[in-house]
């Protein structure tokens, strides 16, 4: 798909955002599932593994960047802006994080049941092992606009 077609008229219609940084991506897993959390309010956070960005050749997530969210079947289903982005290790995420990504029970037990493996397979992928000492990028985010 050519997102170009999307970005245009979103552009035109939030102008102080003209010249922001841009991506389009979904979610690791459940992309569907999880882009639909955002759409109702409940995630507005959400967390990568750093080492993946320099193994990708991809520019960290910056305050100000403007993403297109899309579903399972790429489409782009909400417009939002980070507004905060950490880098802090896997062992020192909180409860605060676990909360605002908005998944399962949204305390930091579930964060980790599914954050962890996700994370170990990102590692694997790109030639690591995780390690809890391995650091995550987390973007806060506010929807701009639901398409």
């Amino acid at each position: 798909m050519n997102y170009e077609q999307v970005w245009t008229p979103l552009l035109k219609e939030f102008t102080i955002f003209s010249n922001s940084p841009r991506s389009e991506w979904q979610f690791g897993a459940a992309p569907s599932q999880l882009v639909d959390l955002v759409i109702t309010g409940q995630k507005t956070a959400t967390s990568s593994y750093f080492p993946a960005y320099a193994f990708d050749k991809e520019s960290v997530p910056s305050v100000g960047q403007l993403n297109l969210i899309l579903d399972d079947k790429l489409v782009p289903k909400v417009l939002t802006v980070n507004t905060k982005v950490t880098l802090q290790s896997y062992d020192q995420i909180g409860d605060d994080i676990a909360f605002l990504e908005g998944e399962g029970t949204r305390d930091l037990i579930y964060w980790r049941q599914v954050h962890e493996p996700f994370f170990a397979e990102v590692a694997k992928e790109i030639g690591q092992s995780f390690i809890p000492q391995d650091l995550i990028v987390t973007e806060y985010f506010k929807v701009l606009k639901i398409l």
